[in-house]
């Protein structure tokens, strides 16, 4: 006998559930006849009748206890069967948690191996100054005798020179003078020289936090990657100086939660912190100097200050052209930028010169089919759309979508057309009163507008209002179809896909609490 699914037991159940009621109601009836049959026999006076009578009904009754039975037991198994799924799905919620538990608790372990380093190291360092105090100690009581032969005047200046052991720093440094101890640090200056100098590796314990901050940040968990990236740069701080490229790094990496958080004026002061850090130990015309000029222009272009993100932009461009070469694909990147910057400012000619040059560095070095040639041709036909290039536009939005299909479905041929193709038919076989058969998922084009090609779909929207622009309504009706079943099918994705965390919900809540 094959093993039923729990599915299959609860639609058995519930078809003798059915069948149950049917027959129950069937002996209620034959019960009602036996009784007014009975009524009858008893008034005619029949006693054979009537034991005959009494009999059937007492087997009818019989019968219907027992199928009422079978109902009660119907009913106790969908209710176990419920509450089975709620036991799975809590079992689910409870895993989830544990996955989650079991990477914090990963990370606390790395920290508590590396709070057991510092603790043996500070024990070292302890012993060594205890010795060392011993030795001053001993040094001490020498020269107090040898002041002793020299008369009693020396003797008073020795009380007078002798420190005050309530002042922990004096501890440390018993040798130097009054005036230095009142500004100096438990570690020397000469030791932070060194470690700059020597060059640095971010410990393991930084890389996770480094990690853990991009992640709680991505799920805007704020309030546990602010503080876990200040960490982060104190502890680089402390072994590696202000001024050096790892602090700029996590500056960056703070500076880029601020302004997810809408705190741009924190965040530009980070940023423009990063940038001098960088320019002083990297030099001016490094990689990284563009990058945070670029983080920098975009944050005032998020405030609206295009003007002064203008030159940061192309400072930046101007370094990865020096150093990357003219045609590297981050240049195409930055153009993109000053482009999106320039646009903002109405500045289209060079929006235009922009745009088209950075697209011939994605087609020659990335190749037609890389999705930045795609989102470049968006971008350039938003800036015709804006000067009223209405032709230009349509010409790159047509571009775009016919590699898609070629992509996806192969050469384009009389059987095979794109999908704006489809549309412009549909639009002439309106205008000339020709009726438009149903067009069987537009030749599968929502799979070419997939959730890992967002281009796509984008280009179907703006192609749509195009055609809504210029009078064409079946035609954007068809694109703008397709473009809404395309999405409908990525939110479904990204449903399943985020299903597991959201049963933790309640859980991550207390968490976090605790």
């Amino acid at each position: 006998m094959t093993q039923m699914t729990q599915e299959e037991i609860m639609a058995n159940t519930k078809t003798v559930v059915q069948g149950l009621e049917a027959l129950k109601n069937e002996h209620n009836s034959i019960l009602n006849g036996l009784t007014s049959s009975l009524e009858l026999t008893v008034s005619n006076v029949n006693s054979g009748d009537c034991s005959v009578v009494e009999e059937k009904k007492g087997l009818v009754q019989k019968s219907l206890d027992m199928i009422d039975l079978g109902l009660g037991e119907a009913q106790v198994m969908m209710a176990l069967a419920s509450h089975l799924q709620i036991v799975e799905a809590e079992k689910q919620k409870l895993r989830t948690q544990v996955r989650r538990l079991c990477q914090e608790n990963a990370w606390l372990r790395d920290e508590l191996a590396n709070t057991q380093q510092k603790l043996q190291a500070s024990e070292q360092a302890v012993a060594q100054l205890e010795e060392d105090k011993k030795h001053f100690e001993f040094m001490a009581s020498m020269r107090k005798y040898d002041q002793d032969i020299t008369g009693d005047d020396s003797s008073t200046e020795t009380k007078q020179d002798k420190p005050k052991q309530d002042d922990p720093v004096v501890d440390l440094f018993p040798d130097d003078d009054t005036e230095e101890r009142s500004t100096m640090s438990p570690t020397p200056p000469s030791q932070f020289a060194q470690q700059v100098n020597a060059g640095y590796e971010i410990p393991a314990r930084l890389r996770t936090l480094h990690n853990l901050v991009i992640q709680y940040a991505s799920q805007g968990r704020y309030e546990v990657a602010v503080p876990l990236c200040k960490q982060a740069l104190e502890d680089l701080e402390k072994t590696s100086g202000h001024d050096h490229p790892d602090v700029a790094t996590m500056l960056n990496i703070l500076a880029l939660v601020y302004s997810v958080q809408n705190k741009y004026k924190e965040a530009a002061n980070l940023l423009n912190d990063a940038l001098a850090i960088r320019e002083k130990t990297l030099g001016e015309n490094h990689p990284a100097v563009a990058a945070t000029l670029n983080n920098l222009a975009v944050l005032y272009g998020k405030r609206g200050k295009y003007k002064e993100a203008e030159p940061l932009c192309k400072r930046a461009l101007e370094i990865r052209e020096k150093v990357l070469g003219k045609d590297h694909p981050d240049v195409a990147k930055q153009l993109n930028n000053l482009a999106l910057l320039c646009q903002n400012q109405g500045k289209y000619e060079e929006v235009e010169r922009y745009y088209q040059r950075a697209l011939e560095i994605y087609e020659s070095k990335l190749g037609p089919d890389d999705p930045n040639v795609a989102k470049t041709k968006n971008n350039l036909a938003s800036c015709y759309l804006k000067q009223g290039k209405y032709k230009e536009a349509e010409i790159l939005y047509k571009q775009v979508l016919t590699r898609a299909h070629e992509r996806e479905f192969g050469t384009i041929d009389g059987d095979n057309k794109p999908i704006w193709q489809v549309a412009e038919e549909r639009e002439e076989n309106k205008h000339r009163n020709k009726e438009n058969v149903p067009y069987g998922e537009y030749g599968g084009w929502h799979k070419a507008a997939k959730v890992d090609s967002p281009t796509v779909t984008t280009t179907l929207k703006n192609l749509g209002a195009l055609y809504r622009r210029q009078g064409k309504y079946e035609a954007a009706d068809t694109l703008e179809d397709c473009a809404l079943r395309s999405r409908k099918e990525a939110l479904e994705i990204v449903k399943q896909a985020k299903g597991t965390p959201i049963l933790g919900g309640e859980g991550g809540d207390k968490r976090r609490s605790s």
